[in-house]
């Protein structure tokens, strides 16, 4: 057997260990010089290590999940050479043109052997004068660019506009394309590279350098007078190997199957999913397999939209026939929940959830990973709210109606739905759904779990209509005498910890819903009035929203502008 060479990881920078992440050749193959063999990631980059020489691969040494640093033996190599010379006995038999090599007639050496260098000869100026370098277009006022995406490999036929490389500044992702058709030499940038205008790409050898090449081939023909003397075979003979080394370099290699995680039959090592790394860590993540989700964007690429309609479809019974059959096969590849006995640990209780917490648990678990969820926090100042709040009790103190604050937050929160009505909606496929009505929820603490009565027609209500019926509700659900009519219907939902402590928290929307409000601990906070730090009563509020929906911007006025109606409570009359 041949003599095999190890190859290694070389130097990743400063990474001291990164997981291997995808496997992108087998054993037995055929690999090219720069071709791309694994996968790494580390906690801030994806990147491919490529080979530093041709071959065919004798074992691999790695697998998906091990990790490694620079000097690791990723696999062994039998050299192009060696391949060849071990292949070429098989393919000719026993009748080896070697004697003919070792003794040469007078014939062989007159006529066809001069030809055969000189053609070699010619090849190789052809080839070099054709290759052109392709270097990064103007890209606005982009600069140091991030390369997190190569889409091609040497060796591989690229047109004219393909695209050759994904770029990504703070703002946005781009395609490079190619600036004209031919086949990749070498490639100069790699995963995680800063690139400019101006900096190379990648070097083609174009299409009309490899013509004269091929014009050169039928060159070198036998004289009239060597016809039928069967020395024309033994001429042609040693273009054979190098024919056979040109095949070997030529053959696209081929993954079978060795990464089962991401690959559900033979793939060619460039025909991954097309989708950059973040959006490939993010499936790994929720465990989908991105060869069953249909990309939305330029040119099928993947997006994280496109991941996470993917789990939505999934997670509802909505996917069909082939694609339940992908998630059975790893499209969900999610791991079995732990199985663990813990009394040998120590002495244990176990009771079962309560029929609330099994049901609420359900749905909080599909609203939150079916919702893109973003919070947005604020503070505002409710010191004369407060003070206004214990007069109210005062006085009312002999009707039995006591005022808590939430009866403010709800007639606030009206107010607000009325000036950003996009927050009073909800989604019905492609459509958004604007309601007039305004039924706000509340979230009731029962020792059961937590239950959301709804207040109907709010805007229609006053404080003390509002404190009462809050009450009345709240005491119903600590009795489990809620009645399912009486928790329907909410536009928006309020999560109140102020009884309990905290300082911010993120509550989940209540689908179908867009947006929730968690309201946390009010303190006193010294603030500024421009003069002096006065004592102000600050009140914790978070507001939780679908960003499918509503943007940061809009999320942000929608807090300030209910923070600004609880420190002057006045302001709703306007």
């Amino acid at each position: 057997m041949s003599n095999t060479i190890d190859i290694k990881v070389p130097d990743i920078g400063d990474f001291s260990e990164v997981e291997v992440i995808e496997v992108l050749v087998a054993e037995g193959d055929a690999i090219q010089a720069e071709q791309s063999l694994i996968t790494v990631e580390s906690d801030k980059a994806s990147m491919e290590i490529p080979a530093p020489q041709g071959g065919r691969i004798a074992s691999l040494k790695v697998k998906v999940g091990d990790k490694i640093k620079e000097g690791s033996v990723i696999l062994t190599v039998e050299p192009e050479q060696a391949a060849v010379a071990e292949k070429a006995p098989d393919s000719q038999g026993d009748k080896s043109p070697a004697p003919a090599k070792e003794a040469p007639t007078q014939d062989q050496a007159a006529a066809p052997a001069a030809p055969q260098p000189a053609d070699a000869a010619d090849t190789e100026p052809a080839s070099s004068g054709g290759t052109v370098t392709v270097s990064v277009p103007d890209i606005g006022d982009a600069t140091d660019v991030e390369v997190i995406e190569v889409l091609v490999a040497v060796g591989d036929t690229v047109a004219a506009e393909q695209s050759l490389i994904t770029v990504e500044s703070d703002k946005a992702s781009m395609e490079v394309p190619s600036s004209q058709a031919g086949v990749v030499t070498a490639i100069n940038v790699k995963v995680g590279d800063k690139v400019n205008q101006g900096s190379n790409i990648l070097e083609l050898k174009t299409a009309a350098a490899a013509a004269p090449a091929k014009a050169a081939a039928p060159a070198p023909a036998t004289p009239a007078g060597d016809k039928g003397n069967g020395k024309e075979k033994e001429a042609e003979q040693p273009v054979e190997q190098p024919s056979t080394d040109a095949k070997l370099a030529s053959v696209p290699p081929e993954r079978h199957s060795p990464t089962e995680s991401f690959s559900e039959a033979d793939v060619p090592a460039r025909n991954l999913p097309h989708a950059s790394p973040s959006v490939r860590k993010f499936a790994r993540e929720l465990g989908v397999n991105l060869a069953s989700v249909q990309g939305s964007g330029r040119k099928n690429r993947i997006t994280k939209d496109d991941v996470r309609q993917y789990v939505k479809q999934a997670l509802a019974g909505g996917t069909t026939k082939a694609g339940a059959a992908a998630a059975g096969q790893g499209g969900l590849s999610v791991l079995d929940w732990p199985k663990v006995d813990f009394a040998k640990f120590g002495q244990i209780e176990t009771k079962p959830l309560s029929r609330i917490k099994k049901i609420s648990g359900a749905n909080l678990h599909r609203n939150w990973v079916m919702i893109p969820h973003v919070t947005n926090n604020d503070e505002a100042d409710i010191t004369d709210l407060e003070a206004l709040r214990q007069t109210l009790n005062q006085e009312n103190e002999k009707a039995g109606i006591k005022v808590t604050m939430l009866a403010f937050l709800i007639k606030a929160v009206v107010a607000a739905l009325k000036k950003f009505p996009e927050f009073n909606a909800s989604l019905d496929g492609d459509n958004l759904v604007l309601k007039q009505y305004y039924h706000i929820g509340f979230a009731a603490d029962t020792p059961n779990g937590l239950v959301v009565p709804v207040i109907r027609d709010a805007d229609k209500k006053g404080i003390l209509e509002i404190a009462s019926e809050t009450a009345v509700l709240a005491k119903a659900a600590r009795d489990g005498k809620l009645s399912p009519a009486q928790m329907q219907g909410g536009c928006f939902s309020i999560s109140s910890l102020g009884g309990i402590g905290g300082t911010s928290f993120t509550p989940i929307i209540n689908a179908p819903e867009v947006a929730i409000l968690g309201v946390s601990r009010a303190s006193h906070e010294p603030v500024w009035d421009g003069k002096k730090f006065k004592p102000r009563l600050m009140l914790p509020l978070s507001l939780s929203y679908d960003h499918r929906v509503i943007d940061g911007a809009s999320a942000a006025r929608f807090n300030a502008y209910l923070s600004g109606l609880l420190a002057d409570f006045r302001r709703i009359a306007l």
